[in-house]
Formats: structure tokens, sequence, C-alpha cells
């Protein structure tokens, strides 16, 4: 680690100052897990457990909205920092669209098996990003979490045979060095459990430029995928209590949805 600092790190910092998600991975290259250091960016590490946390933001509570492509979940984010005191995060999208000029969302769409482990990589980074930063609020909204982004999105390419098994193998590595050494709070997953023809509907309606490629089979998998791992428990660990709220249907009626669960989504008590 300290040949790669030597080696590497005048770029890294330059490239640090141009974009602050990837001071996440300069914060790991430069304080491995120890109890002793606390980190700059207000993280310290637990004693009982050795990893690295928030310093003093143990107690707000972060729900993640996970679903399908085009199940919703923006709709629901806007709806709820209207209407309450909370943080919202969205996924960092223009971020994937655009590092220094390029576009690997657009790039792992056309050519997955070339694009999905640069995508990926940048993926959870930037979520990574959103989970360690400070909480504005009383309560913190995101959109999906650093768990969905591995046990949906990079699993659908590997099982899909889109990912070569070394590029799977380095992803699964990074996440696993991440979840057993830095504390990534969810006390809530609300899940808008949405078709995926309705899914797909919705896609052709909204005309981003991206998703023109993208088939219903691709929404097909990840419904599967996103049903093993948060309704039938066979897949991977969830890491919070699960909501379930049907999104197949029209804008008013998932308003109206939204609301009859907010006391549901408001009061979750605190993950040990």
């Amino acid at each position: 680690m300290i040949g790669f600092r030597k080696r590497f790190g005048a770029t890294l910092c330059s490239f640090v100052s141009q974009n602050r998600a990837v001071s996440v991975f300069n914060v790991l290259l430069r304080y491995p897990v120890d109890t002793n250091h606390c980190l700059s960016r207000g993280l310290n590490t637990r004693p009982s457990i050795g990893k690295l946390v928030r310093d003093g933001e143990d107690k707000k509570p972060v729900i993640c909205i996970e679903g399908n492509i085009a199940s919703g979940k923006t709709t629901c984010l806007e709806y709820f920092s209207k209407t309450s005191n909370i943080e919202v995060l969205t996924e960092p999208v223009s971020k994937w669209r655009n590092v220094r000029g390029h576009n690997p969302l657009a790039l792992m769409y056309d050519d997955p098996a070339r694009w999905g482990l640069t995508l990926q990589t940048y993926i959870q980074l930037t979520v990574l990003d959103h989970h360690l930063s400070k909480i504005t609020a009383p309560v913190r909204m995101m959109e999906r979490s650093l768990y969905s982004a591995k046990y949906i999105f990079v699993e659908n390419l590997y099982k899909s045979g889109k990912m070569p098994e070394v590029d799977y193998a380095v992803l699964s590595e990074w996440f696993e060095w991440i979840i057993s050494n830095i504390s990534i709070p969810v006390d809530l997953i609300v899940y808008l459990q949405t078709s995926p023809q309705i899914c797909f509907d919705r896609l052709k309606q909204r005309c981003r430029k991206e998703e023109k490629v993208i088939p219903l089979e691709y929404l097909e998998a990840l419904h599967s995928l996103y049903e093993d791992w948060l309704i039938n428990h066979t897949s991977y660990n969830v890491p919070a209590p699960v909501l379930v709220i049907p999104a197949d249907h029209d804008l008013q009626k998932m308003l109206h949805q939204y609301e009859e669960n907010r006391e549901k989504i408001f009061t979750v008590p605190r993950a040990s």
C-alpha cells in the first residue's frame, strides 16, 4: 500500500481536487482501519467492532428506497422531500454520465462486457461517498444503496455472462472489504415492488438516452434479483427491515400510498 501511494499518490490527489467523490478512495488509502486514527472527513473508529463510522451521527436514521429501473424511486423521494424534514440523496447519475467528458453509463449499456467493471467501480465509489457524507437533517432518505449496487446490478452482469469472472472477483473483493471495515448503516429499506412490464412502459415514456437500449428481459432479470434478495431471502443478507409498497399504480395512487405509509417509514427504530 505504501508503494502504491508513492507511485500514484500525486495523480490521485490531483483527481480528488476535481472530483469530491474520489476523496473516499483517497481516505481509504491514507487511513487503514485502526482505532487510533480519527478521519478528517468526520469518521472515526468504533472500538467495539473496529469499523469506521461517522463521528456523532450514529443516531440519525437512514432509509434506502430500492426498486427496479423506473419503479418510481425518484417520485417517492421528491414527495417526501417536499413534505418532511429530511435529507434526500438521489443516485449521482450525472456523475456516471460525465467522468472527465466520458459517459461510462452509456458505454456500459452499449457494451457491458467491456465497460461493466468501469461503471460499477465508479458507482461503488460514488454511492459509498453518499453513505459516508455528513447527514444534514434528522433523517436521511437515499436512492438505492451500496448493497443493491452489488447484490442486484453487479450480480446481474455476472450471472448474465456479461462480466468476466476476474472483474466480478475484483468488485466482490472491494465490496467485502468495505462492508467489513466501514459501517454502512441502513435502518429501513422501502422496496417499490413493480412488475417489469410496467417499468418497461415507463422507460419508454421518459425517453432517457442511455435507457433506449434497455430490453424487457433486463428489467425482468433485475426484478428477479430484487425479489430473491428482499422478498424470498434466498440470495444475500438483508441489512435492514423491508417495507414493501406495491408500485404498479398511477401517480395519484402512488402518492396516496406514500402518505399512507408515512408513519411506518419515519418511525423505524435505529439499527443497533
